[in-house]
């Protein structure tokens, strides 16, 4: 398998340290409010490549934080705690606000199937951990107390910024607009790693340290926890594109300055979802969530089709058309899964030469544009509907649009025409179609047979007539 690795800036071949085995962190939400789909097409992405680590036959361990304190709203590591601020929105406390926002972040998973990691850490829960790390960088001298902080110390490192070539003064605030100074600071590019209640009196949260009492820094968090479950070594961390700095900037620094040795071999990173006006984020107003989607008559499923049609390192541009012609691609899919043939037995053999299709496509640094092509391709193979729908389920092992379900469900929209997942208003156009052929044969008025048939030829759709009956085929 190849993957872009960001951090050399190359397609490289992934090989994990030890052999058969994953080990795979993922940057989770700020739950101090609902996600936005397009921080949910980061998860999309990362869930297919968890899965597809599986399909191709890796145990993979996979962890990920929970951020219920220390996210600032600043990335300069000042301004007011992403927590906090839920919190005074909703007149609750910050641990009511994290437990109403993390179940509705899982809630919104599942509608889009993506599978919870099987380790999910709350940064709460891991204050000790944190300690313990701060206190290995200031013995190694990677890290000072000013102001009532401690700042992990940048002009230690050989490099800072590993993740692409940035000028001094790139990096002498951040690469943000809303980055402040901290005059505490010794170099510009240096970060929090504990905040004390000298800066923070209103905090709700607040721990014993021998830094004084306060809280964690954002960046730290990812680092313990990281290590308390997967070691000093990982094979691949995931994250939003605008992670990589400064937060998997600073995991960088601190863990290797703090271990001592290389961290991580490979880092993912998805990029940005945009509407027409720029990136989408809760702060613009673009509050885009999967509830809304559901409330405007989209499936979640046909969202996560609309992402899996791009490629996860290009921008996806988000609007109402765009995502409509995603849900009508997707629901001519389902309509043609509906249609295959369910009669005779798997061809093994052609089983496994369209298995190829999928890893082609996902081997090629997670192609899964192309993966969705090979959904398409599978319809052409010279093979039976039952090898056609076994190879359907066996591509949505990684995929997870519930193909197969779905098409049964599709099946019943003749009897059960209400079965929203389907497209039922094509579904019924079709029939009053293939019934008003019918009657127009039976009259032996072919012309307006003839005429039907070419109208429905024309929108793409193919009818054939049967023993059982006809039938029809979309393209």
């Amino acid at each position: 398998m190849i993957l872009y690795n960001s951090l050399t800036r190359n397609k490289d071949r992934f090989v994990p340290r030890e052999s058969g085995k994953v080990s795979m962190y993922t940057c989770g939400p700020t739950v101090y409010h609902y996600a936005h789909i397009g921080n949910l097409r980061s998860y999309i992405m990362e869930d297919i490549l968890e899965k597809y680590f599986r399909y191709i036959g890796y145990d993979v361990k996979r962890v990920m934080n929970i951020t219920d304190v220390g996210h600032l709203t600043s990335d300069g590591d000042v301004g007011e705690d992403k927590m906090l601020k839920g919190a005074k929105r909703e007149h609750k406390t910050v641990l009511e606000i994290a437990k109403f926002y993390t179940d509705a972040f899982f809630s919104d998973c599942e509608k889009l199937n993506i599978k919870k990691p099987e380790i999910c850490e709350p940064a709460t829960s891991c204050i000790d951990q944190f300690i313990k790390l701060i206190q290995t960088l200031l013995d190694k001298g990677y890290a000072y107390s000013a102001g009532g902080n401690i700042y992990f110390d940048t002009s230690k490192l050989e490099k800072y910024y590993v993740f692409g070539d940035f000028s001094e003064e790139d990096l002498e605030v951040g690469v943000r607009e809303t980055v402040e100074a901290d005059g505490n600071k010794r170099n510009k590019a240096d970060f929090v790693l504990w905040f004390t209640k000298s800066k923070f009196d209103d905090q709700e949260l607040k721990w014993d340290s021998p830094f004084g009492v306060g809280y964690p820094g954002w960046h730290i968090e990812c680092s313990a926890i990281a290590s308390k479950h997967l070691g000093e070594y990982l094979d691949i961390h995931c994250g939003g594109i605008d992670n990589a700095f400064p937060h998997h900037t600073n995991e960088i620094a601190q863990s290797e300055s703090a271990f001592g040795h290389a961290w991580c071999n490979y880092w993912f990173h998805v990029h940005h979802l945009n509407t027409a006006g720029g990136k989408m984020s809760k702060s613009k107003g673009e509050f885009l969530t999967v509830s809304l989607l559901e409330e405007r008559g989209y499936n979640p499923l046909a969202y996560r089709f609309f992402c899996l049609q791009s490629h996860y390192r290009k921008n996806l541009v988000f609007s109402w058309e765009n995502l409509d012609n995603a849900a009508t691609a997707f629901n001519k899919l389902i309509s043609r899964i509906a249609q295959l043939d369910e009669s005779g037995e798997v061809d093994p053999v052609k089983f496994e030469e369209g298995k190829k299709l999928l890893t082609d496509a996902l081997d090629n640094d997670l192609n899964t544009s192309l993966a969705v092509t090979a959904l398409y391709d599978v319809f052409k193979l010279d093979t039976n509907g039952k090898t056609k729908l076994a190879l359907l389920a066996n591509f949505d092992r990684v995929l997870s649009l519930d193909l197969i379900r779905l098409a049964d469900e599709c099946r019943k929209t003749k009897d059960e025409p209400q079965a929203a997942e389907c497209d039922a208003q094509l579904l019924s156009y079709i029939n009053e179609m293939i019934e008003a052929r019918a009657a127009a044969k039976k009259n032996k008025d072919f012309a307006t047979a003839d005429k039907i048939r070419n109208e429905l030829l024309e929108k793409g759709i193919v009818i054939k007539d049967t023993r059982e009956g006809t039938k029809f085929e979309i393209l």
